[in-house]
């Protein structure tokens, strides 16, 4: 039976509108279904130890026919980066496969290393590696980016043991290889991974010239009231033309071991209801964690605010103070224009600063972050 390939994938959703057809991508789309078509002889699922049990584990039987065990595919924001690693997903004819942040990825490594620690395991990276290695066959990690010394510090070592157990990854960034840890503290510890991701991985830098995301983050419309059915409908094209196709995740940001969920992200743009950010006992360091992860928010059903929900409304100035410090694009839908969301009660006259705010963050030169 015939597998799927990237390239088929790319022209049905290219035909159905889904997708606009992109020189750059389509010049890396052979390498996608290389990496797919090294899966293909691996069964859909095995009911004994996993797919490792099917092949006798080693990275000889998983290594695609140029050598290589993965792909590293970098470029500018907007640039489709998302979306092309979810056709990989979707067209890998196997189900021990994972996409997942690797910003998420890494905080269970450490978990998991935590673990290790407490048994007593000298070596703490590779149970951990192989407990991965031992439930996926590809494992997709998008926006790979290092800036934590924690990280850096086992990146290498863990990368090191999932290629050994034949692990075939695949992974988005905005920075090239060189580029990752870029001035970080002990850097020339970290240049060995930089050293197996070269050697490993076919690095790709998909350089197209169009940013996808611009068109709306740089002056389409981004405040949608009052929060009816149109509204929705215009905030869902909206997050369809931000992330280029790209299938959505929730992801978990940890703040002081707390966790903080975005129930939507791709492509650093992120989505929430009003009431998932500010009906939450939040705070300006769980909003400042969210800026870390995105460049736009959308945020759905903004209502109006009073002394009925008084404590939601004054997370609700923190969030727009902190976006608006960080310089984060925000895309909304309300009850009403900015202006009329909080006209009386308590609260309301220190709400002007907010409402002046959420009016300058409308303009269509807000936002380079977010477009650049």
């Amino acid at each position: 039976m015939g597998v799927t390939s990237v390239s088929d994938l790319y022209r049905e959703r290219v035909k159905a509108g889904l997708l606009r057809e992109d020189e750059a991508q389509a010049q890396v789309l052979p390498l996608m279904d290389a990496v797919v078509d090294s899966l293909q002889d691996q069964p859909a699922a095995s009911t004994n130890g996993g797919w490792r049990s099917w092949f006798g584990g080693g990275q000889a039987d998983a290594a695609p026919a140029d050598g290589s065990q993965g792909l590293y595919l970098w470029g500018g924001v907007g640039r489709g980066k998302s979306m092309l690693m979810d056709l990989i997903v979707d067209a890998a004819p196997i189900e021990a496969k994972r996409r997942v942040h690797f910003h998420e990825f890494m905080q269970e490594i450490q978990t998991g290393l935590e673990a290790a620690r407490k048994r007593g395991d000298q070596d703490t990276v590779r149970p951990v590696a192989q407990e991965v290695a031992a439930s996926v066959r590809l494992l997709c990690f998008d926006e790979m980016q290092i800036t934590d010394i924690a990280d850096a510090m086992i990146v290498g070592r863990l990368f090191q043991v999932l290629f050994e157990e034949g692990v075939v990854i695949v992974t988005t960034s905005n920075r090239t290889p060189d580029d990752l840890y870029k001035h970080g503290l002990n850097r020339q510890l970290f240049l060995p991974f930089i050293k197996l991701l070269k050697e490993r991985m076919q690095v790709v830098e998909l350089a197209s010239p169009t940013d996808y995301r611009q068109g709306r983050a740089a002056g389409g419309q981004v405040w949608f009231s009052p929060a009816n059915a149109e509204a929705r409908a215009a905030m869902d094209a909206t997050w369809a033309d931000l992330t280029g196709g790209a299938t959505p995740a929730p992801r978990e940001i940890e703040v002081k071991g707390r966790k903080v969920i975005l129930p939507k992200c791709a492509d650093r743009v992120g989505r929430a209801s009003f009431w998932d950010l500010c009906g939450q006992p939040l705070g300006p360091a769980d909003y400042l964690a969210i800026t870390r992860e995105v460049d736009v928010l959308m945020i759905d059903a903004i209502p109006r605010l009073s002394m009925s929900n008084y404590n939601e409304a004054k997370r609700f100035v923190t969030l727009i103070d902190t976006l608006y410090e960080a310089k984060l694009k925000l895309i909304a839908s309300a009850a009403d224009e900015p202006e009329q969301l909080y006209n009386e009660g308590e609260g309301s006259f220190e709400f002007e600063r907010t409402t002046s705010r959420l009016r300058e963050m409308q303009d269509a030169a807000w936002g380079a972050r977010a477009a650049g």
